[in-house]
């Protein structure tokens, strides 16, 4: 798909990836620590290196963790990944990371909005997508239907992890109410033990759509239409 577009030219960016990793007080310590160290992991899994370096043009990434509706983090500022090097790097800094707030509730349409914004300072690339995970129903602040009509969504794929335990049904409210775009999905993890693998299997469906031009990946997803 990218090779096709006529926008594209070899070393330009080809996706703008921002993770959002839930740390609201439904998630306790040891969770929080499943979470860092599972996206570290994932981070350096062979496959997923294999998705970041051997695409048409680097990537460029971000990560933040959200809560309440002010308590957004960045632990990530946006960087082109174009080696091993820079993956190493970017693991070694979320596995330093310090949790920034745990008492705060879950305010899901803000960190979409904050996300949003994120998007402005992004290096320009063709695609950007958002990657969101999260083990809780919104339940402070505006909704995410309300994000999504009033910031800036143009052209941003919304994925979704919904990791279960905390929040009956999250995988459902993930599907109707998170993700936004053409493709998005949703990947689940049973609790927070399985968010490594989790994370890993999502970075990977997600870096090698913009390779092989998958439109609308196997899985847990709805057709566009359905999730505005």
């Amino acid at each position: 798909m990218l090779a096709a577009t006529p926008a594209f030219a070899q070393g330009q960016c080809r996706l703008a990836l921002q993770l959002g990793m839930d740390v609201s007080a439904s998630v306790d310590q040891a969770e929080y620590r499943l979470q860092v160290e599972g996206l570290a992991s994932a981070l350096l899994d062979p496959t997923v290196t294999e998705a970041f370096l051997n695409g048409p043009g680097p990537v460029a990434l971000s990560i933040f963790e959200w809560s309440g509706r002010f308590q957004q983090d960045i632990i990530v500022d946006w960087i082109m990944v174009e080696s091993e090097a820079d993956l190493l790097a970017i693991a070694e800094r979320v596995n330093q990371a310090i949790r920034g707030n745990q008492d705060f509730p879950t305010a899901l349409g803000y960190a979409l909005g904050f996300a949003s914004t994120r998007f402005r300072e992004a290096p320009a690339c063709l695609f950007q997508t958002l990657d969101i995970s999260g083990d809780g129903q919104n339940n402070d602040g505006f909704p995410p239907a309300a994000a999504f009509e009033h910031f800036d969504f143009d052209g941003v794929t919304v994925n979704g992890l919904a990791i279960g335990g905390a929040s009956r049904e999250i995988e459902e409210y993930f599907l109707e109410h998170v993700i936004h775009g053409p493709g998005a999905f949703v990947e689940y993890a049973m609790n927070h033990d399985d968010f490594a693998e989790t994370m890993r299997r999502k970075l990977e469906r997600e870096l090698r759509a913009m390779i092989l031009g998958e439109i609308m990946p196997e899985g847990r997803a709805l057709p566009p239409a359905s999730v505005f």
